[in-house]
């Protein structure tokens, strides 16, 4: 009798000589790398509001006490003002020392001959001489100012040139101020066409937008002895629908309770910076919340970006592979790719 052991041994044998190699394993793909996105770039939108603006300074200074930079600025009317500063790299508490020491006549200068209006000048050369004669292109941040165009009604945003006489153009409130004559148009107050310039911030580069408005909402009796007040009142209710429209735009809105100061009530100052303060820090969370959302956006964009861009390459190099083979059952037999 043979002896079994010896053949199944040869059996096994002859088995293991029959079978292909195996394959060597698949080499572990390589990982993804790391995404990153810089931060969302804030644009800050300041409204028209006359003596109001002063809160715009409040709602800075709270922003940057919280380590929210906007990293540009749109102006309208008063908010040109305090726009055309903050750009020019002053801080918010450099703002507040401006302010304090602001003194009305410095930037109000009557022409008699132009019956009773104000000329702007007088503005046009202090936002100058504190921002050392810079243009637009020199200033710390891109900023905007929003004006009105005379001719034709056509919102024009100035983004360029002497920057005083575009904020004097943003700041022409029609019937107190004299029209400002540029090339060869004339402008007045952006806020009648775009009280808070939500849309120019936007233009700037803005992910984010803070929409700051501090328009005169009508309640209760006008003061009729007060032309500032009424002109300003009037521009406030012909702007309200069309303002309505670009805050809408806004990322967020922050509304300080200055309702009550009155367009020319400049001895309110401390209070509209207070009443600033007070309303940024009421929408810090809502800022917070927003910036964490578009952001998280971004970087999901971004890796959905990647991952499109590793998947090309993956095609890419196996249409290199293949093409380098020769035949089409060579190809069949040495990749799987390739069929």
């Amino acid at each position: 009798m043979r002896p079994v052991l010896p053949a199944a041994l040869l059996a096994i044998l002859l088995a293991a000589c029959a079978s292909p190699p195996k394959a060597p394993p698949a080499a572990a793909p390589a990982p993804a790398p790391a995404v990153t996105v810089p931060p969302p770039k804030i644009g800050l939108a300041l409204g028209g509001g006359a003596a109001k603006g002063f809160a715009h300074i409040g709602v800075i200074k709270m922003l940057e006490a919280n380590g929210i930079q906007p990293a540009v600025v749109a102006g309208t009317s008063a908010g040109s003002v305090v726009g055309a500063l903050y750009a020019g790299g002053m801080d918010a508490y450099a703002l507040q020392q401006k302010a304090v020491a602001l003194d009305e006549g410095s930037i109000r200068d009557v022409s008699l001959f132009s019956g009773g209006l104000v000329k702007g000048q007088k503005l046009q050369d202090y936002v100058n001489a504190q921002l050392g004669n810079r243009t637009f292109a020199q200033l710390k941040k891109p900023f905007a100012a929003v004006a009105t165009r005379l001719e034709d009604g056509q919102r024009t945003v100035f983004v360029r040139g002497n920057v005083g006489q575009a904020v004097r153009a943003s700041s022409a409130i029609p019937g107190v101020f004299e029209a400002v004559t540029i090339d060869k148009f004339h402008y007045v107050d952006g806020g009648v066409v775009s009280p808070v310039p939500v849309d120019a911030a936007r233009e700037l580069g803005a992910d984010i937008v803070i929409a700051v408005d501090i328009s005169t909402r009508p309640s209760g009796a006008a003061d009729a002895s007060s032309l500032l007040g009424n002109v300003n009142r009037s521009i406030a209710i012909m702007g309200q629908k069309l303002g309505a429209a670009e805050l809408a735009r806004a990322d967020v809105v922050i509304r300080p309770a200055v309702n009550d100061i009155g367009p020319a009530d400049f001895e309110q100052r401390s209070r509209a910076i207070l009443e600033g303060e007070r309303a940024a820090q009421a929408a810090l969370p809502q800022i917070r919340a927003k910036l964490a959302a578009v952001q998280a956006q971004r970087l999901a964009q971004a890796r959905a970006d990647a991952d499109a861009r590793a998947a090309q390459q993956r095609a890419a190099e196996r249409k290199a592979r293949c093409a380098q083979q020769r035949g089409w059952l060579d190809k069949w037999r040495r990749d799987p790719d390739c069929r």
